[in-house]
C-alpha cells in the first residue's frame, strides 16, 4: 500500500482510511505459519522486528469479524487465520493458562527474559472470545473458550497460595523470581481483567475482589477523574465492554470517569500549549506512547509526564467519550501532519513538533484500542459481542453493575 498524500477527505471517508489500515497491520504483520502478531512494525517499510506481544495477538482477533463485517476480508479468511492463531497460542508454555508477555513470532519462544502477563494474557483471551463470537464457528468457540477456560484466576489472585487473603490480582510471574510485587490493586486499564475473572465458569475469584482496588479521585479544573495519568488507563476497558449508562455497587460510573479523563487531559494539553508548539486546542493526546528519548509513559492531569509529544492514537480512541472534540483532533492532525505522520498503517505512533521528531514506527496495541473504538463509535459491534457473553454478563453482575436512570447518567462520578 503506497502513502499518497490528500489534501482533502471527508471525516467519514477518513474514519474509514483510518480503520482500515490499522486491520491492515494486524492482517499483514502475523507470521504467515504462526499467526503472532508483531508487537510493532515499520510504518513506512519492510523491517527485521521478530517480537509478538500476546496483547497485540489479541487486538488482531478482534479486528477479524469487524474485517468481515465491514467487506475487506471474505469469512473463510478469517476463520482461517482465527483458528491458526488460537491454536498457535494454545501451544506455548504456559503457567496455569497464563502466557509470557513477549515471544518471537515465528518460534513463540519467551523474549527479553519477560514476564508471564496477566493483563496481556487477558487482552489475547478478550480477542479469542470476540473473534469466536463474531465469527460464530464451533471450533473457534471451543479453542478461545479452552484458552479461557484454563487460566487459573484464584492462582493469580493468591500468589499460588501464598496469600490466601489477598483480594488484588498480580501483574505477573516470573520463573526465576516468582509472582511480580506490583499488582492490580488502584484503577487503571485493568476492569476488563477482574470481569473476565469474576466470570470465569471454571476458577473464579470471589465477588468483593472487585472492590479492592483503590480509586483515588483527583480533579482538574472543572473534571472529576479517577487517577488521570495516560488515557490508554481509561480507554482499553471501554473498548470492550460498554460501561454507558451503568454503575458498580460503590457507586461509580467510569464511562463518566474516563471521559472527564479526556476532557481533563485535553484541557491539561491547551493550558501547557504556551510552552510545547504541538499542542493545541485540537491537537492533544498523551498516553504511553514511543517519543524523542524512548518509550514513556505519557499521561496528564493527575500522573504527569509529558514533553510535547502527542500519540495519534490517543485522541482518536477517545472518539466514544468525546465525538467531537477527537474527530477535531483527527481532522487537524490528518490536515496538518499527514505529509510527515502518515503511512501504510495511519499515523505514525507518536510524534513532537518541538523536537521535529516523527515516528515512523506503529505500535499494534495502539491501532487495535483504536480499530475498536472506531468500531464502536460506528456501529458499536464490539459492545453487542461482549454484551451477550455469558462471562461478561455474569463478570458485570459479580461487580454489583446495574443501569442507571436518566438523570444519573451525567451525574457526578460517583453516588451512591
Amino acid at each position: 500500500m503506497g502513502t499518497l498524500i490528500e489534501t482533502t477527505m471527508d471525516i467519514k471517508t477518513l474514519l474509514e482510511r483510518l480503520a482500515r489500515r490499522a486491520f491492515d497491520y494486524f492482517w499483514h504483520e502475523a507470521h504467515p505459519d504462526t499467526g503472532f502478531v508483531k508487537d510493532r512494525a515499520s510504518n513506512h517499510e519492510r523491517d527485521e522486528f521478530v517480537v509478538s506481544s500476546i496483547a497485540a495477538s489479541g487486538f488482531a482477533l478482534a479486528a477479524l469479524p469487524i474485517a468481515v463485517k465491514r467487506g475487506w476480508l471474505e469469512k473463510a479468511q478469517a476463520v482461517k487465520r482465527a483458528e491458526q492463531m488460537l491454536e498457535s497460542h494454545l501451544q506455548l508454555p504456559h503457567q496455569r493458562g497464563w502466557l509470557y508477555h513477549f515471544i518471537h513470532w515465528e518460534t513463540g519462544a519467551r523474549h527479553w527474559n519477560c514476564e508471564i502477563s496477566s493483563i496481556d494474557t487477558g487482552l489475547l483471551v478478550m480477542g479469542a472470545l470476540v473473534a469466536a463470537d463474531g465469527l460464530d464457528v464451533p471450533t473457534l468457540r471451543k479453542k478461545a473458550q479452552t484458552l479461557y477456560e484454563r487460566l487459573d484466576f484464584p492462582w493469580m489472585l493468591t500468589d499460588g497460595g501464598a496469600r490466601p487473603a489477598e483480594k488484588t490480582l498480580a501483574m505477573g510471574w516470573k520463573p526465576e523470581t516468582g509472582f511480580l510485587a506490583n499488582r492490580w490493586d488502584h484503577y487503571a486499564e485493568m476492569m476488563f481483567l477482574y470481569l473476565l475473572a469474576l466470570g470465569s465458569p471454571t476458577y473464579p475469584i470471589p465477588a468483593d475482589c472487585w472492590d479492592a482496588w483503590f480509586r483515588p479521585l483527583i480533579r482538574y479544573q472543572r473534571y472529576a477523574l479517577l487517577f488521570g495519568g495516560p488515557l490508554f488507563l481509561h480507554q482499553m476497558s471501554h473498548v470492550y465492554i460498554d460501561f454507558r449508562g451503568k454503575r458498580d455497587r460503590l457507586g461509580y460510573n467510569y464511562w463518566i470517569a474516563s471521559r472527564n479523563a479526556t476532557l481533563a487531559q485535553r484541557a491539561f494539553c491547551i493550558d501547557m500549549a504556551c510552552r510545547y508548539k504541538t499542542y493545541s486546542e485540537d491537537v492533544w493526546g498523551l498516553t504511553a506512547s514511543d517519543g524523542p528519548d524512548g518509550y514513556k509513559a505519557y499521561g496528564a492531569p493527575g500522573d504527569i509526564e509529558h514533553d510535547g509529544t502527542v500519540a495519534p492514537t490517543a485522541p482518536i480512541t477517545s472518539v466514544i467519550f468525546t465525538p467531537d472534540e477527537s474527530l477535531r483532533a483527527i481532522r487537524t492532525l490528518y490536515d496538518r501532519y499527514q505529509a510527515k505522520l502518515w503511512g501504510r498503517y495511519g499515523f505514525g505512533n507518536a510524534f513532537n513538533v518541538d523536537r521535529d521528531w516523527w515516528d515512523r514506527e506503529v505500535v499494534g496495541i495502539d491501532l487495535g484500542m483504536m480499530l475498536l473504538a472506531l468500531e464502536n463509535y460506528t456501529s458499536g459491534y464490539i459492545w453487542q459481542l461482549t454484551e451477550r457473553m455469558p462471562a461478561i454478563q455474569k463478570g458485570l453482575k459479580q461487580a454489583g453493575f446495574r443501569a442507571v436512570s436518566e438523570d444519573e447518567k451525567s451525574a457526578p462520578l460517583r453516588r451512591l
